[in-house]
């Protein structure tokens, strides 16, 4: 088993910040692309985005406990797949129900982010128990996106 440093801890920590950097960024367009009919869910939108920079605050106090500096950035994937939402709405039309995959989507990504930090060795219990409460509450937008997304249908 390899010796945990705070290198590699912030380094978990520091990958979960850019993926709620993701959300942030995702559900900001998401807001802005929604069309009028569809503003209801922009309140669940501006939820998530909440929800991230809360999440974004105490991983970056962790992170800079640990003598590491708190990324600003997004993931490389993100920018992608942020570029495929664009795309994929601008040939949708803006609906509902492909706005609601695309920040499924997303959602799918942040709960695998988390999951790879569960699974990693470098975060010690007291980070672990954090890790895992965030992951549920991000569980809970990302059921709500998706029972919204199947109703869309």
């Amino acid at each position: 088993m390899e010796t945990m440093t705070s290198k590699q801890t912030a380094g978990v920590l520091s990958d979960l910040i850019r993926i709620n950097n993701d959300r942030i960024d995702g559900y900001e367009k998401a807001v802005k692309d929604l069309r009028p009919e569809d503003k209801d869910l922009s309140v669940l939108f501006l939820k998530a985005i909440d929800q991230s920079r809360k999440i974004k605050i105490v991983l970056g106090n962790e992170t800079q406990a640990l003598k590491e500096e708190m990324p600003t950035g997004t993931t490389g994937s993100g920018s992608i797949y942020r570029a495929w939402m664009e795309l994929k709405v601008t040939f949708s039309g803006h609906s509902r129900h492909s706005i609601l995959a695309s920040c499924e989507y997303g959602e799918d990504a942040a709960q695998k982010a988390y999951e790879s930090a569960l699974d990693s060795e470098h975060l010690p219990e007291y980070l672990a128990r954090i890790v895992l409460e965030q992951k549920e509450e991000l569980r809970e937008v990302h059921d709500q996106v998706k029972a919204l997304r199947d109703a869309s249908k």
